[in-house]
């Protein structure tokens, strides 16, 4: 072992520390103060580039104490020299010559040659710079004597690399903490976006149509409330109730629609719609049923006022009508607005005399349903005289 063996250590735990900086932040950037976890990391990366690995003694020996007095084992300067990117110790002192420095290949020298050039080396005097030497070897001792012309030079600009590095590193945490702190809002956030789409899913995609309806023959509002059922797949059907003049609105997101329109004095009637085309906007027929509206009609019909002989004739005139345009076998029911009564049934001469006697509760009597047969006989008719008290609310 010679001094300038030591002196290539230094060198060579410089290497180590830049090396080890050029993706680590340690504690401290001079590997002389690291301690417990630094140097765990530190043998961890050691592992894995150079594949060796040294005791945290012998790190505390050899890289707390500068300069050391002692040269560690050729083994574990090869191991070092790999992890710094040199093929081994020797590759790395001789990429590293000192002025004057004569570096023989040791793979060449036998075990007791070594120690006879340690002993000459450490007790010869300096050599002289006059000292002829050989072309190649004056080339690379002129180029490292350029590299070791100034450790103060070298030191500032290990010094800048390392400070760089450590302030990208240092962007790089604070990148990641900014995330880190945020994430908990930016996760809120986006579930506070699909829980909004989740709930209101249906309004987002829902359509809204409009249909209103028409008399057919007179081309007019219809003149009773309907009641329109929406028959769904798999679903009982909905039931509305449109009153006189009004339109049905109906949102949606299916893609067909299916209604079945009634009305006291209409013909039934049945419409199947593809939304995927249909407009929003709808007027729809509804044929009225004669026989049912002219029922009503005489129903109503007031001869109150007239003069007595005219009373006779028009009621013996509405009598008629009604007794043709009633089957003798219709059933008949009267609609009581209150608990006691309910409903009662009622024959067809019954109805006829009931809706011919001149008296003011026929202008608050309202037919509920009336049904007739093929050959057009009225064979049905629901009906309700609403109170007087109901009437004036």
């Amino acid at each position: 072992m010679t001094d300038l063996d030591l002196l290539h250590f230094e060198q060579l735990k410089k290497d180590v520390q830049a090396q080890y900086l050029k993706e680590y932040t340690p504690s401290y950037d001079e590997i002389s103060k690291w301690k417990g976890i630094d140097i765990i990391y530190f043998q961890e990366d050691l592992r894995k580039k150079a594949k060796g690995n040294i005791s945290e003694k012998s790190f505390y020996t050899y890289f707390k104490n500068s300069p050391v007095t002692k040269l560690p084992r050729i083994d574990m300067l090869n191991l070092l020299s790999i992890y710094a990117g040199y093929d081994s110790w020797y590759e790395f002192k001789k990429q590293h010559l000192f002025a004057g420095e004569l570096l023989l290949d040791e793979k060449d020298l036998s075990e007791d040659e070594l120690k006879e050039l340690e002993e000459t080396v450490a007790f010869s005097p300096e050599l002289p710079k006059s000292e002829p030497e050989p072309q190649k070897t004056d080339l690379k001792a002129h180029k490292n004597t350029d590299l070791q012309k100034s450790s103060t030079e070298n030191q500032i600009i290990t010094q800048k690399t390392t400070q760089d590095q450590n302030s990208e590193n240092n962007l790089s945490s604070s990148k990641k903490k900014f995330i880190q702190k945020n994430a908990w809002a930016i996760v809120t956030f986006i579930l506070v976006v699909i829980t909004v789409v989740l709930g209101f899913k249906d309004e987002i995609f829902l359509k809204k149509y409009k249909y209103c309806f028409t008399d057919a023959d007179r081309g007019v509002s219809v003149i009773n409330t309907l009641e329109i059922k929406v028959i769904k797949e798999n679903e009982s059907p909905l039931l509305y109730k449109i009153k006189p003049g009004e339109c049905f609105y109906y949102s949606t997101k299916d893609k067909n629609l299916k209604m079945q329109i009634s009305g006291p004095f209409y013909e039934y009637l049945e419409v199947n719609r593809s939304l995927e085309n249909a407009p929003e906007e709808e007027m729809i027929e509804l044929k009225p049923d004669d026989y049912k509206m002219a029922a009503y009609y005489f129903s109503i019909k007031d001869v109150k006022g007239a003069p007595k002989e005219e009373q006779v004739n028009l009621i013996k005139q509405k009598r008629k009508q009604l007794e043709n345009l009633i089957s003798n076998n219709a059933v008949i029911y009267q609609v009581y607005d209150n608990n006691t009564y309910g409903i009662e049934t009622l024959d067809k001469q019954k109805y006829i005399t009931l809706v011919t006697t001149p008296t003011t509760s026929l202008k608050n009597l309202s037919v509920i349903e009336m049904k007739k047969d093929n050959k057009g006989k009225i064979i049905s008719i629901k009906f309700k005289i609403a109170s007087t008290d109901e009437n004036n609310k």
